[in-house]
Order: structure tokens, then C-alpha cells, then sequence
């Protein structure tokens, strides 16, 4: 008996240009479009929770609330905490009091949910699995702490902070995982192509952990040949790619909410757009693994 291949969900980060992903994603639920298994990086798994909980609107609802309070994300944050993004308010308050989360609906879902995190220790991804949100809270914080404005999260051992540092679009890991047919969500446009980002904060601060120091200033190499290879696995069929039709002009800490609600409508109608050919791209993919 052949084993069924997977169909999966990869979702890029990329701070508040994430927001473009919530778009996308509140289609897919409106749709009725679900996956096997999904993985997100950074703001990839902050959106992909409530997709995965079934709250269509909730993260463009309180990304617009929220964005200029300074609980939210700020310097001030920054200087309180060594967290330039609220630990206390955006990982506790919010979810539970403010925006509440559906914990219990996110553990009725069968879509099997992980977060690419960067090993500060070793300078590789660690891929985890997010079976319980409360429970698995860090974990989601650790994929989306950025370097130098956040500080390390310690789970099971491990020294983590944002999973882009290591592995941006982890569509080859979900492969190997056995997830062979693949929609991707980016948040940059066709033909991006990383520039190198040189950063001396980065060294200064963690001189201790020369892996990740060398990872960091590799990123823009690892990244321009995931979406090389993300461009042969289109062309070949395997992966249906999402990307923005325009460029997002969106700063990586935005608090204007216009530009969040463009960049939300912009995932929407992106998604819209392409939504016949997606949904035939999705039935003929899980027909083969029948």
C-alpha cells in the first residue's frame, strides 16, 4: 500500500509584512481550504495560529488596534524588557483577555502545526511542534525574536530566537517531513533577491555563539537559493507559490494602520485572484495521494 503524501502549508515571515499572509490566509478559511500539516516562520506562525483556530479576521483586527500602543511593540518595550515586542501583552494579554484566542478549537484541528525557530548554540533550524497553544506559547514567541531587539527564549534546553535567521521558507524541511505538495506564502515579490545585511550588533552581541553570527550574515545566501528552489519546484508542479503581486512597502515595525489594511487586502485579493487555480492545483494534489 503506497503511504499518502501530504499536502502542506509553508508560511514566510517577515515582521508586519506577515499581515500580507493573514490576508491569504482568511481566504483559505472562508474557502474551506485545509492542509495537512502547516509551517510557519516568525510572523508565518503568529498568523497561521488563528488560522489554524478558525478566527478569520483576528490578527488584522488587533495588528490595527494595537500597533501604535507601545505595549504592543516599541523602544520603550525594548528598554523595560530587552523585548522590542511585548512578551507579557502580545503572548499573554492579548490571547487570553484582549483578542481572546480559541485554545480549544486550535486543539480539535487534525492540521499538524510547527514553528521554524534558530538554534543560537548550534546555527541551525529546529523545526517543533505546536500541539497545545498555551502550553506551546514560547515556542511561537521563540520563532518571531528577532536578534538584537529580543532576547533568547531557553526551551527544552535550547537557546532559540527567530527562525529566519536559519531557514526563511522551510519548504525543504516540510519535504522531508513528508509533506510533498506544498502552497507557499511569501511576502516578497517575483524576483526579490536578497541583498547581504551587515549588522555589527549581531557579532557584539553574540560573539559567544559564532555558529549563529555565521548564519545571520549567510542568511541572504540561504535565502536566495530556497527561492531558487522554490522556483524549480513551481515549474515542475510541485508547490503552488503566493507571493505579492505588488511590492510591499510596509516597514518591518509598521504602526500605521492604512498600511496594514493594504497589505491585508493585498494578501485577500492576491489569494482571490488565484483561487480557481488553486483549489484545481489542491484537487489534483490530493488526488494522487489517494
Amino acid at each position: 500500500m503506497e503511504r499518502k503524501e501530504k499536502t502542506g502549508l509553508v508560511l514566510e515571515g517577515g515582521g508586519m509584512r506577515g499581515i500580507y499572509t493573514a490576508g491569504v490566509l482568511d481566504v483559505f478559511l472562508e474557502k474551506g481550504i485545509v492542509f495537512d500539516g502547516v509551517i510557519g516562520v516568525s510572523a508565518g506562525v503568529v498568523h497561521g495560529c488563528s488560522y489554524l483556530s478558525g478566527q478569520k479576521g483576528r490578527s488584522i483586527r488587533y495588528y490595527k488596534r494595537y500597533c501604535r500602543d507601545w505595549r504592543f511593540m516599541s523602544f520603550l518595550n525594548f528598554l523595560l524588557t530587552g523585548n522590542m515586542v511585548g512578551e507579557k501583552f502580545c503572548y499573554h494579554d492579548l490571547p487570553d483577555r484582549l483578542e481572546p484566542y480559541d485554545y480549544e478549537a486550535f486543539k480539535r484541528s487534525k492540521t499538524a502545526f510547527y514553528a521554524t525557530c534558530s538554534n543560537v548554540e548550534t546555527g541551525r533550524p529546529e523545526y517543533l511542534q505546536l500541539t497545545d497553544m498555551k502550553a506551546h506559547v514560547d515556542i511561537m514567541r521563540a520563532s518571531a525574536s528577532l536578534p538584537c531587539i529580543s532576547r533568547i527564549v531557553r526551551i527544552h534546553g535550547m537557546k532559540l530566537l527567530d527562525g529566519a535567521c536559519t531557514d526563511s521558507v522551510p519548504v525543504r524541511a516540510f519535504r522531508r517531513m513528508g509533506y510533498g505538495k506544498n502552497v507557499v506564502v511569501l511576502t516578497r515579490q517575483e524576483g526579490y533577491v536578497k541583498k547581504p545585511e551587515k549588522n555589527p550588533m549581531v557579532r557584539m552581541r553574540y560573539f559567544r555563539y559564532p555558529r549563529f553570527v555565521k548564519a545571520v550574515e549567510q542568511r541572504h545566501l540561504n535565502y536566495n537559493k530556497t527561492v531558487r528552489y522554490i522556483h524549480r519546484l513551481e515549474k515542475a508542479g510541485e508547490v503552488f507559490v503566493l507571493r505579492p503581486s505588488r511590492e510591499l512597502t510596509i516597514g518591518r515595525m509598521e504602526h500605521d494602520p492604512k498600511k496594514l489594511q493594504w497589505t491585508y487586502d493585498l494578501g485577500r485579493q492576491d489569494a482571490l485572484d488565484r483561487l480557481f487555480e488553486l483549489e484545481n492545483w489542491l484537487k489534483e494534489a490530493k488526488s494522487l495521494s489517494l
